[in-house]
């Protein structure tokens, strides 16, 4: 379904705002014209788009992550993930950051689909990778990140995310798409390591 499809739901961008530009976060402010004519205000988030990475090792296990994060003040489980860098494509940014985090390279890849966490007040879209035949090497951690790689079975994560001890939503995502993958529901497209193909357009 397209956008066209939907004229009696279109907001149509009038003028833009800048509210924040830090180090991390650009705010904005869009005025929009609604479908009925009046005009309305939009406060959101501008994001360049990030990758999270599904793991496989050999035994079956899937690579985790504990970090803290600050806005929630807790520690929690995660799938590595990253944000891409200026020009940087998708699965370049996977390995990149699969590397750094976590300090495994993997021999195969595959696009698995896409995510947008926070459609309410951010653009930011997560692409989901899978990684398989990794190799353990030396992290890359950024200066001042602290986190802990560690393993578990998919069906320690399925439980984890039932039982609430895991609520970061792009995990939540990748455990859904771990289980159906592993179930044979939802097929995957694997490339080898020296593969440049990015994500490209993903249509459900």
């Amino acid at each position: 379904m397209s956008h066209e499809d939907d004229p009696h739901l279109q907001e149509t961008p009038l003028a833009r705002s800048e509210l924040l530009r830090g180090h991390f976060l650009h705010v904005v402010r869009d005025t929009v014209r609604l479908p009925n004519g009046a005009e309305a205000t939009r406060e959101f988030v501008l994001h360049p788009g990030a990758v999270m990475i599904i793991g496989l090792l050999d035994d079956g296990r899937v690579v985790l992550e504990r970090q803290f994060r600050h806005p929630m003040r807790a520690v929690m489980i995660e799938f590595p993930a990253g944000k891409l860098d200026a020009g940087e494509g998708s699965l370049l940014c996977a390995k990149r950051e699969l590397l750094e985090e976590t300090g495994y390279s993997a021999r195969e890849w595959a696009f698995a689909g896409r995510l947008a966490p926070t459609i309410a007040y951010s653009d930011e879209v997560i692409d989901i990778w899978f990684a398989r035949g990794l190799t353990l090497g030396e992290r890359q951690l950024d200066e001042g990140e602290f986190l802990d790689v560690f393993a578990a079975t998919p069906a320690e994560l399925h439980a984890w995310c039932f039982g609430g001890k895991v609520i970061d939503c792009k995990t939540l995502i990748g455990s859904m798409w771990l289980q159906n993958v592993l179930r044979g529901e939802w097929a995957l497209s694997w490339q080898g390591a020296d593969a440049t193909d990015d994500a490209g357009e993903f249509t459900a």
